[in-house]
């Protein structure tokens, strides 16, 4: 366990952490809200969470969070699910999120930086943005668009997009995304649910070095989208608006200061979609001023971003992340817009991107380090990163190769690099676990809890561990924790998805450890944990341990309970060119795994398959392939329109038939 080897890998020095937000913020709640002065971070979170409503107050206060009317508290009824946030309080997110456009000597700045594949950045201003917000907002009302009603984009990460989202919450409806790489078919088993009256899309896209032509899936769309009253043509390709479509250029035209509708707090904001892997994706609704207040703290206190700060995420508008990006104008923060293959042209490219916009917090996938590691880039050494203070990964769990490799081609820059391995979830869209720019990152670890989370390890019974692996819970609400499903008018599917296995506790589906010095290790999705004679393993730990091998390019591995009462576990992989599976190879894969995790985890078939199948936002999927192996249907299995690629699947769908 990483705890018994508590040196770490990375300390910030002392200047760092004196700059931190979080450590003047801890000064100033110290004096102003009865936060602890002394004791550092670790004093701070727990104050957080048990001083839930004085820190949130904190945060607003710190944030300066504009109220249209005030708050009557800051927390009404606690329990979960149905929390209530600042009662009687309205605002708006947008207003927010422009509000660095106000100061006359910061309209000129970039907002916006957005990259395409050619990888020259074009800045949008502050000023520039607010006016197309403003005259955006303005034409949305004189379609009819009013507060509540759903505003969808069928677009890439373009300012355009950013543009529709924040005109969108200025008038008070609810914006939904989904990437145009999306198929016509998983767009609609989102956007058919919400019923959208304005759909934003382009003709098509780029994606590495070649054109998508995206004009017969817009036609599905809105075919199959009888709500919508405008459709709004964005010509990314270039080509002719179709028959009724609007123009965006005539939206965007007029020189309009926005007029920011005031909502009550729990206003829904925006619609995000659960992987959909099996059944109808949740429709997960979260509201203004939970987003708002949440995506301050974390992107203000934990990521440490401000006025200063250039943003980059590599993310599509599929995924929550993309999302999370957008909030970092609440800050003041520049964001910069990728619109592209994640390794086009080499596989060096975001690091080059974030060269080229000289990007000082850049985030990515655990997947695009292991891939940077494999395919032997040197980013400090190729590129000049000297602007960039942070490197943060999600999506999976970084192994700790990836910390290692960070760390060392790093090493020779000054202070070193920050690596925040963080994790979260769509449903809260944040991070309950990750980044905090005073404390030291250890191997293999996030570095704590996230403040206002109480986040524990919990054993069946409901009993905290630590340096022992259980269930990852919340026990305290967050603003950010969905208000509802859309069409779940009972709650039930709400309450089904996370309070059914512990009453009143939020149970996220992650198998964690919370170590004795506060750090948390994520150990991948309890739903599909190993467990072999009562040892309890963690998918992600194999596949860092197999992925090591440079024969092997992904890996599945999963664990199936037989009718019989007996337990088989094979493990796919998908190798490197060139390479071959042989019992050379297989004896090495079961070498590696008895040595480094357990000889229990040594797995019972070891077998080559054409490719590993993802979601939509790039996740393994390993609860369908389960279910597959277990007898059931592809179609009971999985919702087709979540898959990357369809016919992976029924090569595990063909094993199943041959095996019974």
């Amino acid at each position: 366990m990483s705890s018994a080897n508590p040196s770490p890998l990375w300390q910030p020095d002392q200047q760092r952490i004196a700059a931190a937000q979080v450590t003047r913020f801890q000064a100033w709640a110290a004096e102003r809200h009865g936060a602890p002065a002394d004791g550092g971070y670790a004093a701070l979170h727990r104050w957080s969470v048990d001083e839930l409503d004085t820190f949130w107050q904190a945060v607003t206060d710190w944030f300066d969070v504009r109220f249209s009317t005030p708050y009557a508290r800051v927390l009404g009824d606690r329990t979960m699910p149905g929390a209530q946030w600042f009662p009687g309080a309205t605002l708006n997110y947008a207003e927010h999120a422009l509000r660095a456009a106000e100061d006359p000597t910061r309209a000129g700045d970039p907002a916006l930086l957005h990259v395409d594949e050619t990888h020259e950045p074009a800045a949008v201003t502050w000023g520039e943005l607010r006016r197309q917000v403003g005259s955006l907002a303005a034409e949305l009302r004189t379609l009819g668009v009013r507060p509540g009603d759903r505003v969808s984009g069928y677009v890439p990460n373009i300012p355009q997009a950013v543009v529709a989202l924040l005109a969108t919450a200025a008038v008070g409806a609810v914006w939904t995304s989904c990437a145009p790489d999306f198929g016509a078919r998983s767009v609609l088993d989102r956007f058919q649910q919400v019923e959208p009256v304005v759909l934003f899309t382009v003709d098509g896209y780029r994606y590495g070095g070649k054109e998508h032509d995206r004009r017969d899936a817009v036609a599905e769309l809105r075919r199959e989208l009888p709500t919508l009253r405008a459709v709004v043509h964005i010509p990314l390709l270039g080509t002719e608006a179709p028959e009724g479509a609007l123009e965006w250029d005539a939206l965007t035209a007029s020189d309009t200061a926005p007029v920011f509708e005031p909502v009550p707090f729990d206003h829904p904001l925006w619609v995000l979609y659960s992987s959909g892997t099996t059944g109808l994706p949740k429709a997960i609704v979260q509201s203004q001023g939970g987003i708002l207040v949440e995506h301050l703290k974390q992107l203000g206190l934990h990521c440490d971003l401000g006025p200063e700060d250039r943003f980059f995420w590599y993310t599509s508008t599929g995924w929550m992340m993309w999302n999370f990006l957008v909030s970092g104008l609440l800050t003041g923060t520049t964001i910069i817009l990728y619109d592209g293959s994640p390794g086009h042209p080499d596989t060096g490219a975001q690091w080059r991107i974030s060269e080229r916009t000289k990007a000082t917090l850049f985030g990515t996938s655990a997947a695009y380090v292991m891939a940077c590691r494999k395919a032997g880039v040197h980013p400090a050494r190729d590129f000049d990163l000297s602007t960039v203070q942070c490197v943060a990964t999600t999506g999976s769990p970084l192994p700790p190769d990836g910390f290692r490799w960070l760390h060392d081609e790093f090493e020779g820059t000054p202070g070193g690099l920050w690596m925040a391995s963080v994790s979260g979830g769509t449903d809260v869209c944040s991070c309950f676990a990750g980044a905090v720019p005073t404390l030291p990152v250890h191997i293999g670890e996030l570095q704590a809890p996230g403040l206002g989370t109480d986040l524990q390890a919990w054993d069946p019974q409901g009993k905290p561990l630590i340096d022992e692996v259980g269930e990852l819970v919340v026990t305290n609400p967050m603003p950010s924790m969905p208000i509802r499903f859309w069409n779940d008018p009972d709650g039930t599917r709400y309450h089904d998805s996370y309070f059914d296995t512990y009453p009143g506790v939020w149970r996220h589906g992650d198998w964690i450890t919370v170590t004795s010095h506060g750090s948390v290790v994520i150990h991948g999705r309890s739903d599909s944990t190993l467990n072999r004679q009562g040892v309890r393993m963690g998918s992600a730990d194999i596949y860092e341990a197999v992925e090591r091998l440079p024969e092997i390019r992904e890996s599945l591995v999963i664990g199936v309970e037989q009718p019989d009462g007996g337990y088989w576990m094979p493990l796919f992989i998908h190798l490197a060119p060139g390479a071959t599976l042989d019992d050379g190879l297989r004896d090495r894969i079961k070498q590696t795994i008895r040595a480094q995790l357990s000889p229990r985890h040594v797995p019972d078939e070891i077998i080559e398959v054409p490719g590993i199948p993802h979601t939509l936002t790039g996740k393994r999927i390993e609860v369908p392939v389960k279910r597959l192996l277990q007898g059931t249907a592809l179609d009971k299995a999985v919702n087709p329109g979540s898959v990357d690629n369809l016919d992976l699947l029924r090569f595990y769908e063909d094993l199943a038939r041959t095996r019974s």
